[in-house]
């Protein structure tokens, strides 16, 4: 098990294996590493299937037990249900972050390929402001997420960036995924620490206290302590990094970059370790070298954000003990 210098257990992964996108986010990050490419041949900096493969099989040696692939967006690269079959040869726990776009047809062959779960991004549940956000069209994407509910990718957790834009759509996403069987809702704050546009940020502290407000129970989740708030059936979960101490100190997770290159911080392009190219031994010095480099809280390396220091909510149970929040 790789532990860092601050104590935090090293059990997750996450493996982007493109720049590329079929999508133009106006809040696109790309791993904090710059723009996304649009879709074009294949890259010839993406890792191919067996040096994911090879990263993968190092990582189980380390005793980390989940995988999570994301992009740009993954399903441009036609190999993925190689890449996820080669996966679960050695973790069996895979799950993926797409845009939807390509799920209608691929959900199948993704399951088939060993694929347990997915994260779908879902900015609003009206064309006009979803094709405003993304760049996108929105019925692709609702077809995909049904998709993936009829083959078994479950839970499919819809994520939703929290920012002026998408701030009033909120309320209905709450009612949509408290109809669907299998969905859940991530609010993801908003990241301009990468993206820029500062003035885009809402008080995500506020959302939270609504959210608690509104809710029939909360729960706290042990990743980062997450309040999980439930409406009805539907659980609703926010993400919220930025200035957030707490967050960091609970992150479990390290990254790989689509050109093969191991990150301990998503915030963070200055902890890059190079290992495409490295045999066996120099791979596992490469994992030891960016967990050594993680620090207790990404903002250390953001000089000009206040630190945040959010309003208590009432105290919340255990999570597996619901309460009335009103």
């Amino acid at each position: 098990m790789l532990v860092d210098a601050f104590g935090r257990e090293v059990t997750d992964i996450r493996i982007s294996v493109t720049k590329r996108c079929n999508f133009s986010c106006v809040y696109c990050h790309d791993e904090g590493l710059g723009p996304v490419a649009r879709p074009t041949a294949p890259h010839a900096d993406e890792m191919t299937p067996p040096e994911i493969e090879r990263i993968v099989r190092i990582a189980r040696e380390f005793g980390i037990r989940s995988v999570k692939y994301t992009g740009g967006e993954p399903l441009v690269r036609p190999d993925m249900e190689t890449i996820i079959d080669h996966t679960v040869r050695h973790i069996t726990d895979v799950s993926m972050t797409t845009n939807g776009t390509a799920l209608e047809s691929r959900a199948e062959s993704l399951r088939a390929a060993g694929l347990k779960r997915v994260n779908v991004s879902v900015d609003s549940l009206d064309p006009k402001a979803f094709r405003d956000i993304r760049h996108g069209a929105l019925a692709p994407v609702l077809a995909g997420i049904q998709a993936a509910l009829r083959v078994g990718l479950k839970p499919v957790k819809l994520n939703m960036v929290v920012f002026k834009q998408t701030i009033d759509h909120i309320d209905e996403m709450i009612r949509f995924v408290g109809h669907g069987e299998g969905l859940k809702l991530q609010l993801i704050q908003f990241m301009p620490e990468l993206a820029g546009q500062r003035e885009w940020m809402v008080d995500i502290d506020e959302v939270k206290r609504d959210l608690a407000r509104k809710a029939d129970r909360v729960l706290v989740r042990d990743m980062h302590h997450r309040r999980i708030y439930g409406f009805n059936g539907a659980e609703v979960e926010v993400v919220d990094p930025v200035y957030n101490r707490e967050f960091c100190f609970n992150c479990h997770r390290i990254r790989v970059t689509h050109d093969g290159k191991l990150k301990g911080c998503l915030n963070r392009d200055d902890d890059l370790v190079p290992a495409k190219s490295l045999d066996d031994d120099g791979l596992r010095a490469a994992f030891r070298k960016v967990v050594a480099q993680r620090v207790p809280y990404y903002g250390v390396h953001v000089k000009d954000y206040p630190s945040r220091t959010a309003p208590r909510e009432s105290a919340p149970p255990s999570a597996a003990t619901p309460r009335s929040s009103r």
